[in-house]
């Protein structure tokens, strides 16, 4: 079931979380940039506010696109070992202070005007445009536990098996709504995958809308 674009993607995805709607306990964070266009489309179906996490993928030497890990905003990080230890330690420092100078970038320009993020004792739930190797999304899922959420759902338009199932060892409840067998980039599963700018972040993010 390819997806129109991310827009059509959150519509499908809020339906599927149609249990949360109006739920005074739930927020919705999303994962920039992508993930901040489908999380506006649901947060806004399901009547719950908007927030977002900044986790940042650190990818593999030579191949930048492939995710061996993902730091948090907070400067831990969270990896596929067996790739790490083949990395250049100078490479992975060198990238690592990179990423977590751009998190922090992303989370001054998209959070300008809004109040301190909440989420202490509540539901939160986590959405992105698709999970590959789901290091982001583990990195994000670290940055909610450790802001004492009660309950963490971790929802996406598309994910592999195997990410999935090690995603499900990792939050209260995961859906997801397609899971091929055969899995090459996140955009094959949309007919508009465009990248996102920062001022379309901080449009979906200003005071006004959330």
């Amino acid at each position: 079931m390819p997806f129109t674009d991310r827009i059509d993607a959150g519509k499908k995805l809020a339906a599927a979380l149609g249990q949360y709607r109006g739920r005074r306990d739930a927020v919705i964070i999303a994962l920039p940039r992508g993930g901040v266009v489908l999380g506006r489309v649901v947060a806004d179906a399901l009547d719950l506010p908007l927030d977002l996490v900044v986790p940042r993928k650190i990818g593999a030497e030579g191949n930048k696109e492939y995710a061996i890990g993902a730091v948090t905003e907070e400067g831990g990080a969270v990896w596929n070992e067996s790739e790490r230890a083949q990395a250049r330690d100078g490479y992975l420092a060198k990238e690592v202070a990179k990423q977590q100078a751009e998190a922090r970038r992303r989370l001054e320009l998209y959070r300008a005007g809004l109040p301190p993020r909440r989420l202490k004792g509540r539901t939160v739930i986590i959405v992105d445009d698709g999970v590959a190797t789901g290091h982001t999304l583990r990195a994000a899922i670290e940055t909610v536990r450790t802001s004492g959420a009660a309950r963490i759902v971790a929802a996406v338009p598309v994910c592999p098996e195997d990410s999935a199932d090690r995603l499900r060892r990792e939050v209260d409840e995961l859906v997801v709504l397609e899971t091929p067998r055969v899995f090459w980039a996140i955009g094959a599963f949309y007919d508009e995958f465009d990248q996102v700018e920062d001022d379309t972040v901080i449009d979906l993010m200003s005071p006004e809308k959330i």
